[in-house]
């Protein structure tokens, strides 16, 4: 498929058909897919092209469905009110934090604490008009963007720097127009960031307000701050996504297009999947395992890891996938997915998680397991649990009979609480009213 293309239909921040296709797998794959099956317009196995460019992993939560996994929505009682739905003790569920009164959803959230939490929101009105909502303990209240952010046609991203200040940024990798400056919270008021990472600020991960690692990938470049002063190194490959275990131990992962089994012997490129390691002084490849498909090789292939995620451990697993150009040819393989971990000196085969964590990948982690994409829990001791939810009230305009899914783009622990946050939107889908309402929703841990 031509790159111009994908592009051109799934935005510019699409740098190759495996990044396209994992993005498309894990929608329809997840329960927001799952959920618009049957919607018109919406085929079985089609592929929606007016989708967006998939710019994080989401959490995504079947209510209702036909073909996909069972969902614990709310039911309507003959009354039409919805009731809540019956959960088993010790499950766990999100809680509406807050329902926002216009169509459209949150692209992120994050908190400083349980009485200062800030959320990005954009309505589907056609127009670039993020704004930001800001809980103050009582109330959720609408708030400009910061003057010192400048503009942007994109919602900016909330990055947590430390326990006491919150760096709101322009999606650079995805606006070449955005002026490069940033704004941080200190609890009290916006002010700009003195001294942003120049270039298009991809992937974004900090430990701490002297430790952050940025990606560029137009560059192939990292940039890491000390908390004095930004210094660029160069990458030996490709990179999309960063993970820190320590001061000397950063691990990005991409793809690379030179080197052994990238040649098909036709001409025809054969991209791999790349990993590096930053040691304190240098970034260094790592043998990554290759990908490859049997013969007859299918059309325009390419393997690639798109996500890294450090255990609290210190354990590094990866994730990606092995695809192809399809619908040229008969008789396709199936993608296949990439699950690595590190075992001391090597990338290893993942063991296959259970049930319906089998082909999930990690969003975040607490003291009792995983978090995973498709709105599933992973425990320490192996047991997958599926998170419940409710449906929206009546009062949103969403019918009893009404098809809701519920799209997490971000999820992130309140500091010094058991509670997590997420946030998105309910996608309602009935007939001759869709809509999709912004959500907050909280996840409270016990014990």
């Amino acid at each position: 498929m031509d790159l111009a293309l994908l592009v051109d239909v799934e935005g510019e921040g699409v740098t190759g058909v495996a990044q396209w296709r994992a993005g498309g797998e894990r929608f329809w794959l997840g329960e927001e897919g799952c959920g618009m099956r049957g919607a018109p317009g919406i085929g079985h196995g089609g592929r929606g092209k007016g989708r967006g460019r998939v710019t994080v992993i989401v959490l995504v939560t079947l209510l209702t469905g036909a073909g996909c996994a069972a969902g614990s929505g709310g039911r309507a009682d003959s009354s039409g009110k919805d009731a809540s739905p019956k959960t088993p003790a010790g499950s766990l569920t999100w809680e509406f934090e807050h329902i926002a009164d216009f169509s459209g959803k949150f692209t992120d959230v994050a908190a400083l604490a349980e009485d200062d939490v800030w959320a990005v929101a954009t309505e589907n009105n056609g127009e670039s008009n993020a704004h930001l909502l800001h809980y103050d303990g009582t109330q959720w209240k609408r708030e400009p963007l910061p003057e010192a952010l400048g503009t942007s046609l994109y919602p900016p991203s909330l990055e947590e720097v430390g326990e006491k200040a919150l760096w709101l940024r322009p999606r650079t990798a995805e606006d070449a127009s955005a002026v490069n400056r940033w704004a941080q919270w200190d609890g009290t008021r916006w002010s700009p960031v003195a001294n942003p990472p120049s270039g298009k600020a991809g992937d974004f991960e900090a430990t701490g307000p002297d430790d952050i690692w940025t990606l560029d990938a137009a560059e192939q470049t990292a940039q890491h701050w000390n908390g004095t002063r930004w210094t660029t190194t160069r990458l030996p490959y490709g990179a999309s996504d960063l993970a820190i275990v320590g001061p000397d131990d950063v691990w990005a992962v991409g793809s690379r297009s030179t080197g052994p089994g990238t040649d098909l012997g036709t001409g025809e490129g054969y991209s791999q999947p790349a990993s590096m390691h930053w040691d304190g002084t240098s970034w260094k490849p790592v043998d990554t395992p290759q990908a490859h498909f049997k013969d007859p090789v299918p059309p325009e292939p390419g393997a690639g890891l798109n996500q890294v995620f450090a255990l609290d451990s210190g354990e590094i697993r990866a994730y990606g996938i092995n695809t192809f150009n399809h619908g040229e040819v008969d008789n396709e393989p199936a993608d296949q997915f990439l699950r690595l971990r590190r075992d001391g000196s090597k990338w290893v085969e993942q063991e296959p998680a259970p049930g319906g964590c089998a082909l999930r990948r990690p969003v975040a982690q607490d003291d009792k397991g995983l978090f995973l994409d498709g709105n599933w829990y992973l425990t320490d001791d192996g047991t997958c649990v599926k998170i419940g939810r409710h449906r929206l009230p009546l009062s949103t305009g969403a019918r009893k009979g009404s098809n809701q899914s519920l799209w997490l783009e971000e999820i992130h622990r309140v500091p010094g609480t058991g509670a997590w946050l997420g946030a998105g939107h309910v996608q309602v889908n009935q007939s001759g009213a869709p809509f999709g309402a912004p959500v907050v929703v909280r996840l409270q841990r016990v014990g």
